[in-house]
């Protein structure tokens, strides 16, 4: 018989995820519990504080909380500063999370200009890229993959949550360069080459 989780469990498992220092999947919080089942334990508290200041969400098959997004304002510190991204580097963090998972040259090819190494560096840097391996090629070069935390940190739960070109271009955040930009990824998508001017600075 299913019902609802003992509370002891429950209270349990919000005092874990608490405490964690970073995201957790249920089946670790499972295994910090002794193997206890504690996914009805996460949903309860999942139900339990929707709406309130403070929310329980699952992103990227983690479980974590976070202040609820129309608060957020709120609690921001000058370390976003840090966070802020170049627009080299947001180009190529758009192209590895649409794209992944995805070689430098492969990003160049898709933006049209070389890639600093340093843009990339700063990218595994913050978290939200990582090294992915090696492309199975001639040279065996290494590809690039979101992470979970960039998952978090723009509130999605998986890569299918990213928004289309369409809904960017009608919530007016691409300007006529990055809708270029855009269509140069629309058509690399596709499996053709951008076009030969598109390689200039």
């Amino acid at each position: 018989m299913t019902g609802q989780p003992p509370d002891d469990l429950v209270r349990a498992v919000e005092a874990t995820l608490f405490a964690a220092a970073e995201p957790m999947s249920a089946e670790a919080v499972s295994t910090h519990l002794g193997g206890a089942d504690v996914r009805a334990a996460l949903t309860a508290l999942a139900a339990h504080f929707d709406g309130r200041g403070v929310q329980l969400v699952e992103r990227g098959g983690r479980w974590h909380f976070q202040t609820a997004p129309d608060l957020a304002h709120l609690l921001r510190r000058e370390k976003e500063d840090v966070r802020r991204l170049s627009r080299a580097a947001t180009e190529v963090l758009a192209i590895v999370a649409y794209h992944e998972p995805v070689s430098r040259a492969e990003i160049e090819s898709i933006r049209g200009v070389q890639t600093a190494k340093g843009t990339l560096d700063v990218l595994l840097e913050a978290g939200w890229v990582r090294i992915a391996g090696r492309r199975e090629v001639p040279g065996r070069p290494v590809i690039y993959a979101t992470t979970a935390e960039f998952l978090s940190h723009f509130g999605l739960e998986s890569r299918r949550d990213l928004p289309g070109i369409d809904e960017l271009r009608a919530a007016g955040l691409l300007d006529p360069v990055e809708d270029a930009l855009a269509s140069a990824m629309e058509t690399a998508a596709d499996g053709a080459a951008p076009p030969d001017e598109d390689s200039a600075d």
